[in-house]
């Protein structure tokens, strides 16, 4: 291969050089993670829209199974397309283009009449929710300077947690309305923040490591100055990309550039021919978003309703407002991890996150077996232990495995490769 693999961890700075605000590159990283919210808000609404839509449709449980589940078969369309559309039309318009297709995806659901036009708007929505998981942490590592990338690369997860509150919350707020017209609005009302996301979007810069391998370099180096600690680093990092991308390092203004920088034959290089370096961050990247999806958190938020009902709480309003304390807790237990991961690193937070879920579904599994064998009859203490054994799972969840997978795979893979990369770790 014509770059090298390995890229450095830490860019060092002069201690001569006093430090910048890193609020734009915070600011970046904030706008292209509000992307994350269109697959939040899809889970948090579809979890409560579900029971409505059971009803006016007069659909089964096993359609609704379906119509749940398929989202990650159909996310896998757009994030399949989305590595190399980064590479084409670069990383801040895939994310605009995300929007859009969600956008269209939302309209579609909203105003359904019948399944099989309600199962058309979820592929739609899908696509553009695979779009969006894929450039979401990719752009947010290409802009993060090396101090807070860990920090800033946590911010996807942050806003799938936001968009799953602001989907409970939608549930709630729309379920007193008539039956034929509450869940429609539930749905349609997510086209509204990928309009925000979109307009938002056009005010951020490109990714700096997209402009080196299209040999926009004075554009990139503009864009490092802007985003990095010091002039120092902002100098360091663009000879690290020009060095990766195997442009000559005195080349300045705009180069000529291989075609394989525009993306062609990645795909190849991460599946067909890929060196032993490459294989080992490829499986490292498959294997944690493999265990993400496999800790049955997508199941867990989905049916919080349902889990709730089994444990004894009757009544659409109650079970609702329950997981709206669900929402909350995920969403607050993230911010925590934002603090800890470049204090205690990676794979400590891995490891408090997987030993936590695993007791919390203990005590869940506990708690249900009790309300089963009770009949119709409440069990006050086994409602309780079923709804903090929810809390706590999704807080653990929240602290190691979810934003974890998102900041590990988006450093990992060497510039060339990282879209692409992304994309098969979501898989």
């Amino acid at each position: 291969m014509g770059e090298d693999n390995r890229e450095p961890k830490v860019v060092s700075e002069s201690p001569a050089t006093p430090r910048r605000s890193n609020r734009y590159a915070a600011a970046c990283a904030v706008l292209a993670s509000m992307s994350s919210v269109l697959l939040g808000y899809d889970i948090g609404v579809m979890s409560g829209a579900a029971l409505f839509i059971k009803k006016d449709l007069k659909i089964s449980d096993t359609q609704i199974e379906i119509l749940l589940g398929i989202l990650n078969l159909y996310s896998l369309v757009g994030s399949l397309a989305a590595g190399r559309t980064s590479d084409w039309i670069g990383r801040r318009y895939t994310i605009v283009l995300a929007a859009g297709i969600f956008f269209a995806g939302a309209i579609l659901m909203g105003s359904a009449t019948n399944y099989a036009f309600l199962m058309c708007g979820r592929f739609v929505a899908g696509i553009g929710i695979g779009y969006a998981l894929m450039i979401a942490p990719v752009y947010t590592a290409e802009v993060s300077p090396a101090t807070a990338r860990g920090f800033l690369s946590s911010f996807p997860e942050i806003f799938i947690n936001t968009g799953i509150l602001l989907g409970y919350v939608s549930n709630f707020a729309f379920s007193h309305l008539p039956l034929h017209l509450g869940w429609r609005l539930m749905l349609g009302v997510g086209a509204v923040p990928s309009v925000f996301l979109a307009v938002g979007v056009l005010a951020m810069p490109e990714s700096p490591r997209w402009l080196v391998l299209q040999g926009r370099l004075a554009e990139a180096e503009h864009v490092l100055d802007r985003i990095s600690d010091t002039a120092e680093e902002a100098h360091l990092r663009l000879a690290e990309m020009k060095t990766a991308a195997g442009i000559p390092a005195d080349a300045i203004g705009i180069v000529s550039v291989p075609d394989r920088n525009h993306g062609a034959g990645v795909w190849k290089e991460l599946f067909l021919h890929p060196t032993p370096a490459v294989r080992r961050v490829l499986l490292s990247a498959v294997g944690i978003h493999f265990f993400q999806q496999a800790s049955g958190i997508d199941s867990v938020v989905l049916y919080s309703p349902h889990i709730f009902e089994k444990a004894g709480i009757k009544g659409d309003n109650a079970q609702l407002g329950m997981t709206v304390a669900v929402g909350f807790t995920k969403t607050a237990f993230i911010l925590v991890a934002t603090v800890l991961l470049d204090r205690i690193g990676r794979r400590s937070l891995l490891l408090a996150s997987a030993g936590g879920m695993v007791g919390s579904l203990l005590t869940l599994g506990v708690g249900l077996t009790v309300a089963d064998h009770h009949g119709g009859g409440k069990v006050m203490w086994a409602i309780g232990l079923c709804f903090v054994s929810v809390l706590a799972y999704v807080a653990f969840f929240s602290i190691g495995l979810g934003p974890v997978t998102w900041v590990y795979s988006s450093e990992i893979f060497p510039m060339r490769l990282r879209a692409q990369g992304v994309a098969a770790g979501w898989w």
